[in-house]
């Protein structure tokens, strides 16, 4: 049950406020969205609120990385030991991750563009949006929340600082693989043995290739939450002034420039 009800009078929509949380238009840098897709492919169609692209992408990144061997020749080559980085390459899996990677980038970059070309074209048209959802397991609603902690909840374990905001399909997915990455890793115990002294074993028990997953996942889900929460709060804040304006400003009211308010 939604507090208004699109009924198709406008081309374009700035925002949607669902149960599932808040998807929006706003602009964005094409060169920050695609740095994301270079470190994760996907990660820049999530910012995009690509869900169903960006999913796809991740998962086939999950995949593609540990056949082809990607994340552990990176090991070897930080090490200086490039002949091993090429021997364990699997050249079956690499040859497909090259191309479907590069595609990651190159369609983040141009989509942000067209993105930000609607979002021009909607702030002018300026068409009134829900902002209140309420259904059988969620309620959703927009206002002001905290951008440093949202940051601080993804810092904690990536997916709260979503969960924070609202954006449960994203933060169900980063919590679900955030659990994978560190069980496969072996993080949680490496930090146990970390904690009672025995760093060679801590170090012994990590897996590099799954333990390679982690700056991404921890940047991206640190920078999504901040960055949402900050758009979230302008959006609230564009919808209070257009209702406010609506509601009990007076037709008449004028404001001329050089005139000074008494």
């Amino acid at each position: 049950m939604d507090n208004y009800t699109n009924n198709n009078t406008a081309r374009r929509y700035k925002a949607h406020v669902s149960t599932m949380g808040t998807t929006q238009f706003h602009l964005r840098n094409p060169y920050i969205i695609a740095w994301w897709s270079v470190a994760f492919p996907g990660f820049g169609h999530l910012l995009l609120s690509k869900y169903l692209r960006g999913f796809v992408l991740f998962a086939w990144e999950v995949i593609v990385n540990l056949n082809a061997n990607v994340n552990l020749a990176m090991v070897y080559s930080f090490q200086g030991n490039i002949s091993m980085a090429k021997e364990v390459l699997d050249t079956r899996w690499l040859l497909i991750y090259i191309p479907v990677y590069i595609f990651a980038i190159w369609d983040s970059y141009r989509t942000t563009v067209d993105m930000n070309k609607v979002y021009v074209l909607a702030e002018r048209e300026d068409h009134e949006i829900n902002t209140f959802s309420i259904g059988a397991l969620e309620i959703n609603y927009l206002d002001k929340r905290s951008p440093f902690f949202a940051a601080l909840w993804s810092l904690f374990m990536p997916g709260l600082g979503q969960l924070y905001i609202h954006r449960i399909i994203t933060a169900f997915v980063v919590i679900i693989w955030s659990v994978i990455f560190f069980y496969y890793s072996h993080l949680l115990e490496a930090v146990s043995m970390l904690f009672l002294g025995d760093i060679t074993e801590a170090t012994k028990v990590l897996e590099p290739e799954w333990l390679l997953m982690f700056p991404s996942v921890y940047g991206f889900a640190i920078y999504d939450a901040y960055i949402n929460t900050v758009e979230n709060n302008k959006l609230y804040e564009k919808e209070q002034r257009r209702f406010l304006k609506k509601n009990y400003q007076a037709t008449t009211f004028r404001i001329i420039k050089g005139e000074k308010l008494t």
